[in-house]
């Protein structure tokens, strides 16, 4: 059963929209938690359920995949959360040098203070695309953006995190990454 089946089938029995929240909590809480922190993110994840449910009259039944459009939900829910963001990310910087095992792993104070210096604009496609490993038209699609745009936030996030050092007309050498 595809995910705009089970929307669907839920339309007359509420019980099986429970499919979808099987097969796409961990994805939407695993984005939020890095966006917001655990705490928040619990909420976050909650909520967004709970929005696609009220709205699952209004999903687009020929979209087989609903990640993109609870992902959208919960970008639009994570807007209102920018101080926890900004928080977390914060601890992002302060947690360089920190052991290895962490699911975040540490994160590089420069990259952190990049992704701050984005506009939301430009961050949220990036971290959808980073963080939540959607494509371009799956991002177009659960923020309502034509594709183009999506392309053009996320060039134009990666060219200001590359740096102004950086020319984007030479080929960079990547570092040892095997």
């Amino acid at each position: 059963m595809t995910d705009a089946q089970a929307i669907g089938a839920s339309l007359a029995d509420p019980e099986v929209f429970a499919v979808l929240f099987d097969r796409h909590f961990d994805a939407i809480h695993g984005y939020a938690q890095r966006r917001v922190g655990p705490d928040l993110a619990d909420e976050v994840a909650a909520e967004t359920f709970t929005r696609a449910f009220d709205q699952r009259r209004r999903y687009d039944s020929s979209r087989d995949d609903a990640r993109p459009w609870l992902l959208g939900i919960a970008a639009n829910l994570l807007r209102r959360h920018w101080r926890s963001e900004r928080r977390r990310l914060n601890a992002y910087a302060r947690s360089v040098g920190a052991a290895e095992g962490e699911r975040s792993g540490p994160v590089g104070a420069e990259l952190v203070a990049a992704l701050k210096a984005l506009t939301r604009r430009q961050r949220e496609p990036l971290l959808l695309l980073a963080w939540a490993d959607l494509s371009y038209e799956q991002i177009a699609l659960s923020l309502g953006l034509p594709l183009g745009t999506v392309r053009s936030r996320i060039s134009r996030a990666r060219a200001r995190l590359r740096g102004p050092d950086v020319d984007p007309q030479k080929p960079q050498e990547a570092p040892n990454n095997v």
